[in-house]
């Protein structure tokens, strides 16, 4: 009997280390085995983006890792919009993003991380706030405290594949540096308490 859980975390395993091509086969499997199950062919969708803008696809596959448990149809729907206008549609993606984009980070391609902290403190929670940025804005971080600041908030609030992109983007810059170990240890820890829910 196959173990639908086992295979999942496998898969989300997969996509978090950039095995795309390994998590695209668990997801197919997952999707031909439990047909009825809409998640699935979601996950699929995200490693099929990734070969084309790796970025995007971690960001989607955070926002919906997130969002799913709150309203599995609105996840969907949501995802399958950005994807619609990604295949193409420009004016429809551009659309997407700016409904987004709040009105205070409107006009800005990067937002600077001591004004993300006052959009956290006016939508009230990271998360959202985060949300509200993740598919159009950059958060311009200037300094190592903020940059482990943002990790350490990503991986509390569960954005744990952008967290992982962010280390491996900045590894170089503090390789020697304890607290990148301790995130990445944070991270994997994280992994394992999923895993064993």
């Amino acid at each position: 009997m196959i173990n639908e859980n086992r295979l999942l975390n496998e898969a989300n395993k997969f996509f978090m280390e950039k095995s795309f091509d390994k998590a695209l086969f668990v997801y197919s499997q997952l999707s031909s085995n439990f047909p009825k199950n809409r998640e699935y062919p979601i996950y699929a969708l995200f490693c099929d983006i990734a070969s084309e803008d790796e970025e995007k696809a971690q960001s989607l596959f955070d926002y919906f890792a997130v969002t799913k448990d709150e309203n599995l149809d609105e996840a969907i729907a949501y995802v399958e919009n950005v994807v619609n206008a990604y295949d193409g549609d420009v004016d429809k993606m551009m659309e997407i993003l700016q409904e987004l984009t709040t009105s205070t980070v409107e006009s800005l391609d990067a937002i600077k991380y001591e004004d993300f902290k006052k959009l956290i403190e006016s939508r009230g929670s990271f998360r959202i706030a985060f949300e509200d940025i993740m598919f159009s804005t950059k958060v311009a971080i200037e300094t190592k405290e903020d940059f482990f600041d943002f990790v350490d908030k990503l991986i509390e609030n569960d954005f744990n594949s952008t967290a992982y992109s962010y280390l491996d983007g900045f590894n170089e810059y503090f390789s020697y540096d304890s607290k990148i170990e301790e995130l990445y240890k944070k991270l994997e820890e994280k992994k394992i308490a999923t895993n064993h829910k």
